[in-house]
């Protein structure tokens, strides 16, 4: 079998561009004023700065200081032997309150049967529990936003993904744990205390 012809098409022609629509067309592309119009248009997104914050300093912290406290910072005190409350006070020089959220406490439980004393020392009646109204069960996003909202608390972890989102977050110390004992960053009045440098 052969290949089938196509058909000549007769009398077509190249589509031409009228005058009109070079016009139309530097009109809405080429004309900066409408450019410069459009972008007032556009509503500034200027985010909220908190009334506690002086520059970085934030105002709204202060003794007994309130501790939000992940997950992996109750395993890592508990394999470095460290007692939270203990530490937290040789740490900051004053009272401290470890603060939950349902989020790390119901991590902990997805965790099983080998974090169990983690679980039980989150459980105790010296940690301060607080409710998650969202939706899910992810902890880090959970403590990021409450830190965004409210600037009177230090987050104590020792994720590393999650100490980078939080130092986006202006005035919020994060506590972590180095050389088997419990230091600070982002707290000038916590290091002229004596808590650890790093």
């Amino acid at each position: 079998m052969g290949r089938a012809r196509k058909a000549r098409k007769y009398a077509e022609v190249k589509r031409l561009i009228s005058p009109k629509e070079i016009k139309q067309y530097r009109k809405d592309v080429l004309d900066p004023k409408k450019a410069d119009s459009e972008k007032e248009k556009l509503p500034r997104n200027v985010p909220n700065v908190s009334s506690a914050l002086f520059f970085k300093h934030n105002t709204a912290l202060g003794p007994p200081y309130q501790v939000l406290v992940d997950t992996n910072f109750i395993n890592f005190s508990i394999s470095n032997k460290l007692d939270l409350e203990k530490a937290m006070m040789d740490c900051l020089y004053a009272k401290c309150t470890p603060c939950i959220t349902d989020c790390v406490l119901a991590e902990l439980e997805k965790l099983g049967q080998m974090y169990r004393v983690a679980l039980r020392i989150a459980k105790s009646p010296s940690f301060l529990r607080l409710p998650c109204s969202h939706a899910g069960t992810y902890a880090d996003d959970c403590l990021v936003q409450r830190v965004t909202q409210h600037k009177c608390y230090i987050v104590a972890t020792c994720d590393r993904d999650l100490k980078r989102r939080i130092r986006k977050v202006p005035g919020v110390p994060i506590m972590y744990i180095t050389q088997r004992k419990y230091s600070i960053e982002r707290m000038p009045e916590a290091t002229i205390g004596g808590a650890p440098r790093m």
